[in-house]
């Protein structure tokens, strides 16, 4: 791990497989998003339809 200085502003240089392993723990952690039914996505866009339409 290499240790820059640019600006005043400190930064890390790391080899390429621990940032590949740091995203994916990362990604790991997250909760994924929720999917809509059909049923509710037509009810959402209907809703932002009419949201945007006045």
């Amino acid at each position: 791990m290499i240790h820059l200085i640019i600006d005043n502003k400190k930064y890390v240089l790391i080899p390429k497989e621990s940032y590949q392993e740091l995203k994916r723990i990362a990604a790991l952690k997250r909760e994924p998003e929720k999917t809509l039914s059909v049923e509710e996505a037509r009810e959402y866009s209907k809703g932002l339809i009419r949201k945007f339409s006045l």
